[in-house]
């Protein structure tokens, strides 16, 4: 009886080392719908906010901030980006779509240049981490076009001049990484993204699991953006830590 209390005590205070450890990594634990995150809370991570952020081509009031989260009308097509580049990178962030067929993504390594060009609607180039609501898919088919070309549980892909050796599975035009899991939860609900950029290689976990990016990347640094595409969205949690 001793010895099995001393193995029950044992177990009890490896499973708190453990729960110690995921903390201190930044590991969290979330539903179970979608297992374990990175929340951004350990070592070295802090929170972007608006001041890390300029409005580059959309209405005053496209982006509504309070604190690490930021709500977005969708109107007009465009971005807010961040005041820094970086080039080797963790980011997380939560994001939910709030009208049905809703689009929108993340901007990575976005080049200056491309966005001092954006004198009206439109979108920079860089490695888009891909934001869509489940009902896009059906939506884009009611037009009588097949959706094979993309998907809405997050592809990874370069923008205009921009480049990308994309990990398979691999878009039918080849520049698209998609996804080897379908975890996005639908309008209304919360999504978890956990973005790892380093050494010109993006790998994009969507609630708690590895499902796309991809290699050799170019440009491999420059702005990170927020993309605004049409239709209400909201970010929240959005935390970075940069890496050697």
């Amino acid at each position: 009886m001793f010895k099995s209390l001393c193995a029950l005590c044992l177990l009890m205070l490896l499973g708190l080392s453990a729960r110690a450890q995921d903390v201190e990594s930044g590991l969290a634990e979330v539903n179970p719908q979608t297992g374990a995150t990175i929340d951004g809370r350990g070592p070295g991570w802090r929170a972007l906010g608006q001041d890390d952020f300029i409005n580059v081509n959309c209405d005053e009031d496209t982006w509504t901030w309070k604190n690490d989260s930021v709500s977005c009308t969708g109107r007009p097509i465009g971005v807010t980006r961040t005041k820094k580049v970086y080039t080797n990178f963790e980011l997380v962030c939560e994001w939910r779509h709030l009208r049905d067929a809703g689009n929108s993504g993340i901007f990575l390594w976005g080049p200056r240049e491309t966005f001092d060009r954006l004198n009206g609607p439109g979108l920079p180039e860089g490695i888009e981490v891909q934001v869509l609501d489940l009902g896009y898919k059906a939506a884009y088919e009611r037009g009588g076009n097949p959706a094979d070309w993309f998907t809405c549980h997050g592809d990874v892909f370069p923008v205009g001049a921009s480049t990308m050796k994309p990990f398979p599975p691999i878009s039918p035009n080849g520049r698209r990484s998609f996804p080897t899991e379908e975890r996005t939860l639908g309008v209304g609900e919360w999504n978890h993204y956990y973005i790892r950029a380093i050494n010109g290689e993006v790998r994009l976990w969507v609630n708690g699991a590895e499902v796309s990016g991809g290699s050799d990347c170019n440009p491999a640094t420059g702005h990170i953006a927020l993309e605004s595409e049409g239709s209400p969205i909201e970010f929240r949690g959005l935390r970075i830590r940069e890496l050697p």
